[in-house]
């Protein structure tokens, strides 16, 4: 089976006046299409650079990167802009929906930057929007709206150019532990429907929602854990 990503001996440094920090050292993953991963470790561990790096938002220093083996480690800024909205949908911790759009024309937002006919992005992003059970709200702006409601835009934006992975950034952070579990549901839904998942989370409650665990320690793999048969 063709791997959906593959990540080899993948390093990051950054340089903060004369000293470097090693924020990635030589990682090696592997994940194939639908499956639900999540990525955990304390601050400062990597996994946000991991995330960044997998996400098409870091490129790294050395190693390589293919995302349904295109060489993503090489590309320029433009061509990562390119992947991220063709192939990637981000779901935040602080939702990052524009305060005065409704929530119809958030979800529209990466088709826009995709070329999309107006009539064709407002029929896409109402279907986006109908999976997420949000319909009755398309209208209505964030702050018309519950936390919980708002994640819900964020996901219905992540999934309306249909892309090769959901990447979730700590997505229940900002919400009670009733609404994270309705939106961990979610996530799960999406699984079932085929969508390949990696959750970035502290919360081992939240990471046991996936079929695979993989903790990361001082830039490194420190364990890679199969918690579900696929």
């Amino acid at each position: 089976m063709q791997h959906l990503i593959h990540l080899e001996n993948i390093t990051k440094v950054y340089k903060i006046g004369t000293v470097e920090v090693n924020a990635l050292r030589g990682i090696n993953l592997s994940i194939q299409p639908n499956e639900y991963i999540s990525i955990m470790g304390p601050s400062g561990s990597g996994k946000s650079t991991l995330m960044n790096i997998i996400g098409c938002l870091d490129t790294p220093t050395s190693g390589t990167y293919r995302l349904q083996d295109e060489l993503v480690s090489a590309m320029d800024d433009n061509r990562l802009a390119e992947v991220r909205n063709r192939k990637i949908g981000f779901v935040f911790q602080t939702f990052n929906l524009l305060p005065r759009a409704s929530a119809l024309h958030n979800v529209e937002l990466p088709l826009i930057y995709s070329g999309i006919h107006a009539t064709q992005r407002k029929i896409l992003a109402e279907e986006a929007l109908e999976k997420v059970k949000l319909s009755d709200r398309k209208m209505h702006r964030p702050n018309e709206l519950s936390g919980g409601q708002r994640q819900r835009v964020a996901i219905a934006r992540a999934l309306v150019n249909n892309p090769s992975l959901i990447l979730a950034d700590e997505p229940t952070g900002n919400l009670d532990s009733r609404t994270g579990k309705e939106i961990m549901g979610i996530f799960d839904e999406l699984h079932k429907a085929g969508n390949t998942i990696i959750l970035v989370t502290h919360e081992r409650e939240v990471a046991e929602h996936a079929d695979r665990i993989v903790h990361i320690l001082d830039g490194n793999i420190a364990e890679d854990i199969q918690v579900k048969n696929l």
